[in-house]
């Protein structure tokens, strides 16, 4: 095959993944509101984790599901983040009378609110322990060596086979023996907890998913995940860096999500930007 028939090809695989309506993985739910949190759509496997099925949530207001006090600290919170672009998170919540709790991510997206949960793993706080020291473990640091430094600690963080951190134009990596090689892959959602599970569809389903597309557990596409199959990668995690830069961080192994893990992440890679911003300043 030639290199402009291998390239129409891609295009056109690239175009059929583009036309996929978004789901979310299996590990997690999602349930999209009104900003009167009314339910609007909801992951299909919700009934998993809340005990009620999907259909049934949908057009009814979110407390009839829910646990009064959950909700009310939900909506509170939310409302003191509603003027910013970012993700709020809470953490081990109860949101029904069994005893199963949640942590949760939400975040308002194109007019929704985007609520998304995965149960509370053991050793809450363990994550966020550790960043001020590895933090400080870079001080005095530049160019290379702070980028090194930044790819070792965020790899320790993370427990990940690999950690890259890309900045400037620069590109570095740690990683442990037998572990995958950095690749060109190409937009992953941010987590990536098991390339192998079955992505599960978001009800009713539609092609219109830009309220959804901002899912930070939304599932990859068939063209991503035969990519990262192809690479030998299970589960990833990417953490972008104040400006232009990113963490990716890669593992041979499927990993149970932990927003968590990824807020400390999200923390450390805004510390180690304000360390590559002090660095740059000191070299102009």
């Amino acid at each position: 095959m030639t290199d402009s028939a291998v390239a129409e090809a891609r295009e056109t695989c690239e175009g059929a993944v583009a036309a996929e309506a978004v789901c979310v993985q299996a590990a997690g739910f999602l349930l999209e509101l009104s900003l009167d949190w009314m339910v609007l759509r909801a992951s299909e496997n919700v009934d998993d984790f809340l005990g009620q099925s999907h259909v049934t949530l949908i057009d009814e207001p979110l407390g009839n599901f829910v646990k009064a006090q959950p909700l009310h600290d939900l909506r509170n919170l939310f409302s003191r983040l509603s003027a910013t672009t970012g993700i709020a998170r809470a953490y081990g919540v109860r949101l029904t009378h069994e005893q199963r709790r949640f942590d949760l991510a939400f975040q308002l997206s194109a007019g929704r609110v985007l609520i998304e949960g995965v149960e509370t793993p053991d050793g809450f706080g363990e994550a966020f322990s550790t960043v001020g020291g590895l933090a400080e473990g870079l001080r005095g640091l530049s160019g290379h060596a702070l980028l090194d430094g930044a790819a070792r600690r965020m790899r320790a963080l993370t427990g990940f086979d690999r950690a890259c951190v890309t900045s400037g134009g620069h590109r570095v990596e740690s990683r442990r023996g037998g572990a995958p090689a950095a690749a060109a892959l190409s937009d992953l959602p941010p987590i990536v907890c098991d390339v192998g599970a079955a992505p599960v569809p978001i009800f009713p389903r539609r092609a219109d998913d830009g309220a959804a597309a901002a899912a930070l557990l939304r599932a990859p596409s068939t063209l991503q995940r035969e990519e990262l199959r192809a690479a030998g990668i299970a589960s990833t995690m990417r953490v972008p860096l104040p400006g232009d830069g990113c963490f990716e961080c890669d593992s041979r192994l499927p990993r149970p999500p932990s927003l968590e893990l990824h807020a400390a992440a999200e923390l450390f890679a805004q510390m180690v930007g304000l360390r590559l911003e002090n660095d740059r300043l000191s070299g102009a």
